[in-house]
């Protein structure tokens, strides 16, 4: 479960990397965890995200991850991670931060909010994409939630704080109980991609039906908590009804894994706009295919090096 450590780094502070003497200028927090803050700074005219942390050594087990997801990347593509070092806090102490790539965007609530809820499919789809990528490195995302997905222009989906990546197979690092598939009785805490699929199904119901949600997490005595009950919700609710089939999969584990969740999301959105009857823009329509094709290139991708 999510807590956090006090540091406090404000708007307009200069942080400078002691050892390789990086200069990065706050502009504001991002997120916050058990084991340490995202801020989003600026170096060059260039946003990054800088992760700030309270042990060496849990720190580095993220930059870790980051490495392997880097090495991944083809040659000419933009760095991931950009720079490991260390810094002074306000109150003199030693602090170690790593320093990643930021697409300058929304929170997916805000994001969401100002677009409409149309874009809910093309950024679910995208979404899901960014977790195919990881599972097939090897990781799980594990606390995936609404606050640690940011979304650029045309839908474009950054995950940010890998506090949570875990190793397949080893227990989840780092969740938030809401997320959690423990917490609704739906599973182990075993890091799996069913694992991230369970908590990416609660992020959907978080967006659109957050009362009753919450609601629920006060009604229920913890050995009566269900996936059916998030289902429920699911059902009788406008927005979510038509992903529901999809949902309730993914609650009860049914698909391999991210790559297969998003061929479903992508086949779903297909069906519902084969079947619309109000008109759909033009280059709304256009932005999920291209968005299509370029995850189904994806999976291709990762299927051949499999093979």
């Amino acid at each position: 479960m999510a807590t956090s450590f006090k540091i406090d780094l404000r708007h307009g502070m200069v942080v400078t990397g002691k050892w390789k003497n990086g200069r990065y200028r706050i502009e504001r927090l991002l997120g916050e965890g058990a084991n340490g803050k995202v801020y989003l700074v600026q170096r060059d005219r260039n946003w990054f995200a800088l992760k700030v942390g309270s042990d060496a050594i849990d720190l580095q087990s993220e930059i870790n991850v980051l490495q392997s997801i880097a090495k991944q990347k083809r040659q000419g593509h933009e760095p991931f991670l950009f720079d490991v070092d260390d810094l002074y806090g306000p109150d003199g102490r030693e602090y170690p931060f790593y320093i990643m790539r930021y697409v300058l965007g929304s929170t997916l609530a805000d994001y969401l909010k100002k677009q409409g809820a149309e874009w809910f499919p093309l950024v679910g789809l995208n979404l899901l994409g960014k977790l195919a990528k990881l599972h097939h490195a090897g990781w799980v995302f594990g606390d995936l939630k609404v606050e640690n997905v940011l979304v650029a222009d045309y839908g474009h989906v950054e995950l940010v704080d890998y506090g949570g990546v875990t190793a397949v197979g080893k227990s989840i690092r780092q969740f938030t109980e809401i997320y959690d598939r423990g917490y609704w009785n739906g599973g182990s805490r075993s890091a799996d991609a069913k694992y991230d699929l369970f908590s990416f199904g609660v992020l959907c119901i978080q967006l659109y039906e957050a009362k009753r949600l919450h609601q629920l997490t006060k009604e229920l005595l913890p050995q009566n908590r269900s996936a059916a009950e998030l289902i429920q919700i699911a059902e009788e609710s406008p927005v979510l009804r038509p992903v529901a089939g999809w949902l309730r999969k993914a609650f009860d584990g049914q698909f391999t894994d991210a790559g297969d969740a998003a061929e479903a999301w992508r086949m779903l959105m297909h069906r519902r706009d084969t079947h619309r009857t109000s008109a759909t823009p033009a280059w709304l329509k256009g932005l999920v295919a291209t968005s299509a094709v370029l995850l189904a290139t994806t999976v291709f991708w990762l299927l051949r090096n499999v093979l």
